[in-house]
């Protein structure tokens, strides 16, 4: 720690997350930003002169310096593994900005190495920081609704609404498209509220208006225990102002439906009332669910996440919020849904039969063996 207590940390990466993620960071009593860094020399130079901390143009450079002790890593999805396995190596702790990475295997790996070396690491899923959704976490977990059924996991919004010039977004292998980019959200609140999918019974990844990637998202799922979930996302949704995300789940004893607005809760006979929501309708809304933070930008859950990061470092709680861990989980279902999108299951599941081979790894759990 520095003198004053605060995790030493940097900020690799200063797009638009990684701007935010300074402010935020540079405001906390909690942590420390004493160097910046990016390819975009000009940038990292402004933010030297105008903000007085430190860029350094290289990545290497900048994980070797004395008293560093963590890292925000908010670069394009595809830095992501060298930048995380160089950083880990270093002894350093890392948040980094989701998806983890772009391989569900090297997510594991990665998971698997920061646990080996007492390291904490975050994902940056912000939706398990707001009031709203960490409530319907709550709720599940007391057995409100009873046993869980049904999922629906949706967002949607205006990202893409026409052919666009070639960014990140627009690659697959910077880890754009509205799989890894926009339903990642979504998903990794279904993965928190009811566990991985054990099979993808049909998915399709849409283009409306990108070449490369697709424009939305639509996936069944069956889920430990026979809950079914549905993936519904597209983030080229002209009807919506701005990202909308929104989780439905159905249980023997009632049902929850929360956006990050509002909470609607209904408990039926066979559910369990708690403090607050007795038996019927009972409506909640953000304000009345979210603790205050420090300093706000954006919305309360951006900080609240980084201030979570800090306080896991300062007492060395490993499993902490969208820990490494729980990120590959999501990865695992991303390359799922992907995968079963890319086959046709009966001719698949045909030619395994013939040539007389077991399916394995993510075939194995399209097909639910």
């Amino acid at each position: 720690m520095s003198a004053t207590g605060q995790v030493n940390v940097a900020v690799v990466g200063l797009g638009k997350m990684g701007v935010s993620h300074l402010a935020i960071a540079n405001a906390s009593r909690r942590l420390e930003v004493s160097a910046v860094c990016d390819s975009f020399t000009m940038l990292g130079q402004m933010v030297e002169k105008q903000c007085k901390i430190r860029y350094v143009a290289d990545y290497s450079e900048l994980i070797s310096r004395p008293g560093l002790q963590a890292v925000i890593i908010a670069t394009p999805t595809r830095f992501h593994d060298d930048m995380v396995r160089a950083a880990l190596a270093r002894g350093l702790h890392v948040f980094c900005e989701k998806p983890m990475t772009l391989s569900a295997a090297v997510s594991e790996e990665l998971a698997a190495d920061a646990r080996a070396r007492g390291l904490v690491c975050q994902v940056g899923y912000h939706n398990r920081f707001v009031g709203t959704f960490a409530e319907v976490k709550r709720l599940l977990s007391l057995g409100a609704i009873g046993t869980v059924r049904h999922v629906h996991a949706e967002a949607y919004g205006p990202v893409v609404l026409k052919p666009v010039a070639k960014t990140w977004r627009s690659q697959s292998s910077e880890g754009g498209g509205c799989l890894y980019d926009y339903a990642a959200h979504p998903i990794n609140l279904m993965n928190w509220y009811v566990g991985e999918p054990t099979q993808c019974g049909g998915a399709e990844l849409a283009r409306q208006y990108s070449v490369d990637v697709e424009d939305a998202v639509y996936a069944n799922l069956r889920f430990p225990s026979g809950v079914t979930g549905q993936v519904t996302v597209n983030w080229s949704d002209e009807t919506v102002r701005k990202m909308s995300t929104q989780l439905s789940i159905w249980g023997d004893g009632g049902k929850i439906v929360a956006d990050r607005q509002e909470l609607q809760v209904y408990i039926g006979g066979t559910g369990k009332t708690q403090a607050g929501y007795d038996l019927g309708w009972t409506v909640r809304y953000i304000t009345e669910l979210t603790p205050s933070v420090d300093y706000y930008l954006r919305g309360e859950e951006y900080t609240a996440q980084l201030e979570g990061f800090a306080m896991a470092v300062q007492e060395r709680q490993l499993d902490c919020v969208n820990d490494f861990k729980s990120a590959a989980e999501t990865d695992r279902t991303l390359e799922m849904i992907r995968a079963r999108a890319a086959m046709d299951l009966p001719e698949a599941a045909l030619a395994a039969n013939t040539a007389g081979v077991r399916p394995r790894g993510v075939l194995a759990r399209v097909l639910g063996r």
